[in-house]
């Protein structure tokens, strides 16, 4: 119960009047603040009440294999509206509605830890919802554009299209220039992107949690200049692995390919991936067909990055070393763990030193942050960024 000592404290925090005498202006009578206070105290000393929140689906952000993700304003009292992400989990792969249950106390289970990381880095899970048997899960929604669509020519066009000649040049120099196929980003930028990817997977690694599809589609570059690791759909405890597993076989480590162990190392090797194709400029993959080719592919991949990566970047042995130590076929003979593969003589964070030591470094979060802050006016201005 609150003490008439607890309300002199709140009102005299709040600059009121302690004055006996009531305020000719005053909208709530004693009686009704009274059972405002009654209603108050039953809350607080109930420990326990049923919240309403109301969420509207505004906009289509994603489909896949496990959903559809939508743009959502939750609504809450006297006007107050947060944008946030919704991820509705559709049971259609299920054979049955137990095995649609049973997987989605998995994903509650691993949403439920996510949501206790709280790294910057890595997506905010904020809740996992129930409706007529549908699961969903709410995420915090992260302004910005995916790695997937920023690796389009369409997109780099548009850039080219609205800015000047000058700042063209900048972007070019410091964050993306052409590649063969699709644009790649220049090697400092590059490893600033895997570094904050680093971070997060080494936080969800810490708490006992693999990601399971690190891709470039689920890694955003945020309006703050950071990138951000999304999409949980596929991540699980490592003590309790999922039988059926969920992949990108282009970005999977060969041993899950393999129906091997998955392990944080497999995550390591999708990021290596990840990594060369924003360096090179173009799919690693993109003839191959079939799972024995794929990992034919894979394995030799090591041996010929001479062939993938511009020379400007082959030519750098810390880098390509790097490289190499996320992509081993050899599980053992990648970094073992994401922190060494960020803080490692031969790691992301030794490169970026090597920059600095040669005065050829750049502020990348600043400079990624100006950009993407560019590419949302031009999207909101009907740059067509967005679409597909």
């Amino acid at each position: 119960m609150t003490t008439e000592e607890d309300k002199k404290s709140v009102f005299i925090s709040a600059g009121e009047d302690l004055s006996p005498t009531v305020s000719h202006h005053s909208t709530i009578s004693s009686s009704q603040n009274h059972e405002l206070v009654k209603l108050y105290d039953e809350i607080v000393e109930g420990k326990r009440h049923s919240w309403t929140t109301h969420l509207r689906l505004l906009q289509k952000l994603g489909a896949g294999g496990q959903g559809v993700v939508y743009l959502t304003e939750r609504r809450g009292a006297d006007g107050f509206t947060l944008p946030v992400a919704l991820k509705v989990f559709s049971p259609e792969r299920y054979a049955t509605l137990e095995d649609y249950e049973q997987d989605m106390l998995r994903m509650a289970s691993v949403a439920s830890k996510v949501a206790r990381i709280q790294h910057e880095k890595l997506l905010q899970v904020e809740n996992f919802l129930e409706h007529e048997q549908i699961r969903m899960m709410v995420m915090e929604w992260v302004e910005g554009f995916d790695l997937r669509r920023l690796l389009t020519p369409k997109m780099f066009g548009i850039v080219k299209q609205r800015v000047s000649a000058k700042r063209w040049t900048h972007i070019n120099d410091v964050l993306v220039t052409s590649g063969p196929v699709q644009p790649r980003f220049k090697a400092g930028a590059a490893v600033s992107i895997v570094r904050d990817c680093l971070e997060a997977l080494a936080a969800m690694h810490r708490n006992g949690i693999v990601h399971g599809d690190v891709k470039p589609g689920n890694v955003m570059l945020k309006r703050s200049g950071h990138a951000k690791l999304i999409d949980i759909g596929a991540a699980f405890e490592i003590e309790q692995p999922p039988v059926k597993r969920a992949c990108t076989p282009v970005y999977a480590a060969i041993e899950v390919l393999e129906g091997k162990k998955n392990t944080p190392q497999s995550d390591l090797a999708s990021l290596g991936y990840v990594t060369l194709e924003l360096l090179a400029g173009r799919p690693l993959f993109p003839d191959v067909r079939g799972l024995g080719s794929l990992l034919k592919a894979k394995y030799s991949l090591i041996n010929e990055l001479h062939l993938v990566l511009p020379e400007e970047v082959y030519c750098n042995d810390l880098l390509v070393s790097f490289c190499r130590g996320l992509i081993n076929p050899k599980v053992n003979e990648r970094f073992h763990s994401a922190e060494a593969a960020d803080f490692l003589e031969e790691g992301a964070a030794a490169f970026h030193r090597q920059l600095i030591k040669n005065d050829m470094a750049s502020q990348y979060e600043n400079d990624i942050r100006i950009w993407v802050e560019e590419l949302i006016e031009m999207n909101a201005s009907g740059g067509g960024l967005m679409d597909d």
